[in-house]
């Protein structure tokens, strides 16, 4: 196996193939390895993310190094059906790539059984092997901008069903009205690592895919929602500005159902925030994104603003107009007016409240993640999210000095970068150019990652296919066009895209506040040094 470093606190391990992979997943699994947070295993890699404080990454390679990935994971876990609609978009192009008729295209993708290997890409994307060996196709070399929510499509040898609507390149063959992803079943996602799946020809159907989107929960609780302001205190918005989102830690842990983290791009700022109000460090808050959010006090409360740096107005009922700081508690009354105004360095804000906000969690956390459309709706005007009591010692925090260097557009923003997993993909003279050259951020950046554009491309040494594996916050992909996209809190799971190298944890944050038109350069604090180690075969006598 080989050992590719992915950031401070990550590595991928590469193995040969399918079978390697599921074998040194399940090791892991069945025993696992004190300091591991998180495992996402792909085609031939398992990313597995780490806590740098309870494990070396020496002592990981060598724990890692020592599992056997020739044992056989039974794959004979239960039996999903689905019915399909073979009226894809791409049905005809398959059987032209393959040499035989649609017709016969259809009878062998219903005539085997598949196996779930992993998840990743969306929520409730499962990755299926098995079934015919010769529905081996390409990717569509121009990926679709929206492909419908029950698409299911084939890539290399892979199978598999578009939980949502989404962008994607893989070829469609039909639809399925049966949902792969719905927040009211026990476990939302229909397929699951070690599932049977078969497919079922419903016949053709010219109707649209009724296959079920990824649907987010409502807001704000309904208890929040027909709170007495007299009762309960409560914060209406009256703007929410270009975008306002509940965000927490994140929900990590879900990756078996294809749910990456989220949570806060701006974690010390999430942090600040609820130490000036008294909150537990990963209490939701509001992220701002550009001011112009306006809320108004229903009964008495204390919120506290932290992030970007911009004029935080207040006004009464009575028409008072003054200023108040970030960086500290702000107590409003009722009928007070909170206004955010354009940041003057940055650009998310954290608006935190004590108490906490009453918000719906799904699957364990309160962050929305825009990608895989899971948790809170993005807050509309006339929101009205309610207030809980603040706990036993809930102290309200002393003001606090905002950060100093949060990045501006006329200020170049300095991004420390560890190489790999797939530098070797690019040529040397991409390596060089990555730090060499200045970065600038595009308007088509939001929470999922920032698109950058520079004067010249990152050109590839490789061209060939990568099959997916698993991604991180703050990792660098070089697609095609060779204009990187640095990936953030929002990213998908998995990717088909060779990384280059990520940004180290302790810039994430700033990474999080750079503003659109600002220019970056990276900056390597390592060599690319993958480790090989041969494979091990325990003898079961």
């Amino acid at each position: 196996m080989r050992f590719l470093p992915v950031n401070t606190d990550a590595l991928l391990v590469e193995l040969d193939d399918l079978d390697q992979t599921l074998a040194l997943f399940a090791a892991l699994q069945n025993r696992p390895i004190a300091g591991v947070t998180e495992m996402v295993p792909a085609a031939r890699t398992v990313l597995v993310i780490f806590q740098p404080s309870l494990v070396s990454r020496d002592a990981l390679i060598a724990d890692i190094g020592s599992r056997d990935t020739t044992a056989h994971v039974a794959r004979d876990g239960k039996l999903i059906e689905i019915p399909v609609h073979y009226n894809g978009e791409d049905l005809h192009e398959v059987a032209q790539l393959l040499g035989i008729t649609p017709d016969e295209v259809v009878r062998r993708h219903t005539g085997g059984t598949y196996s779930v290997a992993f998840t990743g890409f969306a929520p409730g994307f499962a990755y299926l092997s098995g079934g015919d060996p010769t529905l081996d196709v390409p990717r569509r070399k121009t990926p679709r901008t929206r492909i419908p929510a029950g698409a299911v499509a084939l890539a290399g040898t892979f199978s598999g069903v578009y939980p949502q609507a989404s962008p994607g390149g893989w070829q469609i063959l039909g639809v399925t009205p049966v949902p792969m992803w719905d927040l009211s079943r026990e476990t939302p996602a229909l397929l699951q690592p070690g599932y049977r799946v078969r497919f079922i020809d419903a016949g053709a159907s010219a109707g649209a895919s009724t296959g079920t989107s990824a649907q987010a929960s409502t807001s704000i609780s309904a208890d929040a929602a027909t709170a007495d302001s007299r009762a309960t205190p409560a914060l209406e918005v009256v703007s929410p500005g270009l975008q306002a989102v509940f965000e927490d830690w994140g929900r990590a842990g879900q990756a078996r159902q294809g749910v990456a983290a989220s949570g806060a791009m701006d974690r010390g700022a999430l942090r600040a925030a609820n130490r000036l109000v008294g909150n537990a460090p990963g209490e939701a808050a509001i992220e701002i994104v550009y001011g112009g959010f306006q809320l108004r006090a229903h009964g008495p409360s204390v919120v506290a603003v932290t992030g970007a740096l911009g004029d935080v107005t207040l006004r009464n009922a009575a028409g008072t107009t003054w200023t108040a700081n970030t960086y500290q508690a702000i107590a409003l009354d009722d009928g007070d007016t909170l206004t955010l105004g354009q940041p003057s360095a940055g650009i998310r804000y954290y608006l935190a409240a004590r108490g906490g906000f009453d918000v719906q969690s799904v699957l364990g956390s309160c962050s929305t993640d825009t990608l895989a459309r899971v948790g809170p709706e993005p807050l509309a005007a006339g929101d009205r999210i309610g207030i809980r009591p603040a706990g036993q010692g809930a102290i309200v925090g002393a003001p606090e000095i905002a950060p100093a260097d949060l990045p501006t557009t006329n200020v170049e923003v300095v991004l420390d970068v560890v190489l790999g997993p797939r530098t070797d993909w690019c040529d040397a003279e991409a390596v060089a150019l990555l730090s060499r050259q200045a970065w600038t951020v595009t308007p088509q950046s939001n929470r999922v990652g920032i698109r950058l554009n520079g004067d010249a491309p990152l050109q590839r040494a490789n061209h060939a296919e990568l099959p997916s594996e698993g991604t991180r916050k703050g990792s660098i992909q070089v697609p095609a066009s060779g204009q990187p996209v640095l990936f953030l809190a929002d990213h998908p799971l998995t990717g088909g895209y060779p990384v280059i190298g990520s940004v180290a944890p302790w810039h994430l944050d700033r990474a999080a506040q750079i503003p659109i038109g600002a220019r970056v350069r990276f900056n390597p604090i390592s060599d690319f040094v993958p480790v090989d180690v041969p494979a091990v075969s325990v003898n079961p006598t």
